[in-house]
């Protein structure tokens, strides 16, 4: 999975809305088949998220191209994997899974319908949508079950499925779902996956609760934000995006380091920060992140 600092939901019956969700600046899309979907809808929005998927493939900007399925329990993943497993498409958000059995099922689907549908085997990657109770407590058995699975989604919304699966009363400030966003990290980490991703944010009438929810997930160590609106959307990439002042900070770090170095030194003073090897690989993965953002946006 590439970096996807921003990952913006759009109900995948809305046939105008995924060019929309493109001008806002996004990194990834996310073309939802459940719950943003009428029932009686369904079957016209998996015509309409395949769709979709060829227009944003052959667009002049590239953006990831993620699909939200039904869940398994529903009766409705198959008929939607079946459909909208397309050339395009980078992957499938998983809903509503239980354990490592889910992710197993939803793999030997995929790779069906890769087959029958002419899309190389393995091309379409999983994030798994932590909503439940039983995912949270075997996220490390789910991230290992699929070579397919890029990322978890560290879901901590209000009110929806995870808050009535676990329990816990949501707060802006979060302190309810620390240990449960914490460990969906430390897990894709573990993993050797570079990119964990959290959300929601809901509450459109405070935007300075969604710059501080997206401030404090950055600052634990995630690295990017499913959104249900575009509104947000520039706030959290530019959270997810080492700031000019970092770039400045980091760039100097290395060159400091290097003058160092050539001396016979590896410990130095920088800004009043010791510093050493350990230091300059943060610096440069910053440089590096900061390089690969520059390169997408222009």
């Amino acid at each position: 999975m590439r970096l996807m600092r921003s990952l913006l939901f759009v109900p995948g019956h809305r046939e105008t809305w995924p060019a929309k969700a493109v001008a806002s600046g996004t990194d990834g899309v996310i073309l939802d088949l459940e719950d943003s979907v009428p029932a009686n809808l369904k079957a016209e929005a998996r015509e309409i998220v395949a769709s979709s998927i060829r227009a944003l493939a052959s667009g002049d900007k590239k953006v990831g191209i993620y699909v939200r399925l039904n869940s398994l329990e529903s009766g409705l993943a198959g008929d939607d994997i079946e459909r909208v497993t397309i050339k395009g498409l980078d992957g499938f958000l998983l809903p509503k899974t239980y354990g490592e059995k889910d992710i197993i099922a939803f793999d030997a689907l995929v790779s069906h319908y890769e087959r029958r549908n002419g899309v190389p085997l393995g091309t379409v990657e999983f994030v798994l949508s932590l909503e439940t109770a039983q995912a949270y407590a075997a996220c490390e058995r789910m991230i290992a079950a699929s070579p397919r699975v890029a990322t978890l989604f560290a879901g901590t919304a209000r009110d929806a499925d995870v808050s009535r699966s676990i329990g816990f009363q949501f707060t802006p400030d979060g302190f309810e779902t620390l240990y449960l966003r914490s460990r969906a990290l430390l897990a894709t980490r573990a993993a050797g996956l570079e990119f964990p991703i959290v959300g929601l944010w809901q509450d459109l009438n405070d935007p300075e609760g969604a710059r501080r929810f997206a401030e404090q997930n950055r600052q634990l160590g995630f690295r990017g934000q499913v959104l249900i609106h575009p509104s947000h959307v520039a706030m959290v990439n530019e959270i997810y995006s080492p700031s000019a002042d970092d770039v400045v900070f980091y760039a100097g770090m290395i060159e400091a380091f290097e003058k160092a170095e050539a001396q016979g030194i590896a410990a130095v003073s920088y800004e009043g920060h010791h510093i050493d090897y350990a230091h300059v690989k943060t610096a440069r993965e910053v440089l590096a992140l900061h390089k690969s953002i520059v390169e997408r946006t222009h």
